[in-house]
C-alpha cells in the first residue's frame, strides 16, 4: 500500500494543467552536462510566470507535489542520464518526512536513483518558518537527496539562510553574475561567497550567464558550474539538443 498521505493525491477544485521545460547545468571543467533543471511551463508553452500566477493557498500543496512528480516522470521518459534539479515551495510543505514520500515513490517507480535528484529552495520566497525549512532539508538529506539554495544573493535572508543550514549547492543569482566582467563590486562579492563555500564544502553554480565575458570572469574567480542562455535555453518537454561549451 502507498505510504503517501491522501493530501498529496487530492486534486483541488482550482487546479490547472502544466508541464515542464528543462535547462542544462554545465560542468565547465569536464565540458559536460551536470544536471537538468525542471522549469514549469503551460501545456502550450506558456511562461512560468503565467503558471505560478495561478498558485493559491488552496492549491499550493497540490501544485508543489505535482511539480515533483511530473518533473521526475517526464525526465525519466526522456531518458535522463544526469541529475535532475527540481524547485520546491518550502511554504507548501506541511510535514517534511510525509511530504517527500510521493517524490520517493515516483523516483523508485521510474528507476531514478534518489542521489541524482536535487531540490532547490529559492531564496526569493520568504520562508515563514525557518525551523521547518531546516527540518525539510534534513529530511531530504536523510533520503540521500541533494539540496540547493536557488537565487542566492537576491532574496530575503542572504547569508543568514546559509548560516542556518548548509546545502550541497548554492546557485548565484543572475543579479550577481550580470555584467560581472565590468563590475568590481560584484566580483568582490562573488569572490567572498566562493571563499565561504569552499570552507563549507558547498558547490557553486552561476546561473543566468549570458555573455562570454561574464563566463570568463566567473571561471577566473573559480566557478566551475554554469547555467544560462549562453549555453542553452530551456527546451519545452525535452532536453536541450544544442549546447554551447565555451572554451576555457
Amino acid at each position: 500500500m502507498s505510504i503517501s498521505c491522501q493530501g498529496c493525491r487530492t486534486r483541488p477544485e482550482n487546479s490547472f494543467d502544466f508541464t515542464m521545460a528543462f535547462q542544462p547545468i554545465l560542468d565547465a571543467r569536464r565540458q559536460e552536462i551536470y544536471a537538468h533543471e525542471a522549469l514549469v511551463r503551460g501545456v502550450n508553452g506558456e511562461s512560468a510566470g503565467k503558471i505560478l500566477g495561478q498558485v493559491t493557498e488552496e492549491n499550493r500543496y497540490w501544485f508543489d507535489q505535482q511539480c515533483r512528480v511530473r518533473a521526475i516522470e517526464l525526465a525519466a521518459d526522456l531518458g535522463l542520464q544526469q541529475r535532475l534539479s527540481i524547485n520546491f515551495l518550502p511554504n507548501a510543505v506541511y510535514e517534511p518526512a510525509a511530504c517527500i514520500r510521493m517524490t520517493v515513490e515516483t523516483a523508485r517507480r521510474v528507476g531514478l536513483p534518489l542521489d541524482r535528484i536535487i531540490f532547490e529552495v529559492t531564496e526569493g520566497e520568504q520562508v515563514v518558518d525557518h525551523d521547518k525549512l531546516i527540518a525539510i532539508i534534513r529530511a531530504y538529506k536523510e533520503f540521500g537527496l541533494l539540496t540547493a539554495i536557488d537565487d542566492f544573493g537576491a532574496g530575503y535572508s542572504g547569508l543568514n539562510l546559509l548560516a542556518d543550514f548548509q546545502p550541497d549547492i548554492i546557485k548565484l543569482d543572475m543579479a550577481l553574475t550580470r555584467n560581472i566582467d565590468s563590475d568590481r563590486v560584484r566580483r568582490s562579492i562573488v569572490a567572498g561567497i566562493l571563499t565561504v563555500c569552499r570552507e563549507l564544502d558547498i558547490m557553486v553554480i552561476a546561473e543566468g550567464v549570458e555573455t562570454e565575458a561574464e563566463y570568463a570572469t566567473l571561471r577566473e574567480l573559480g566557478v566551475a558550474y554554469f547555467q544560462g542562455y549562453l549555453f542553452a535555453r530551456p527546451a519545452f518537454r525535452d532536453f536541450a539538443r544544442e549546447i554551447n561549451f565555451p572554451a576555457g
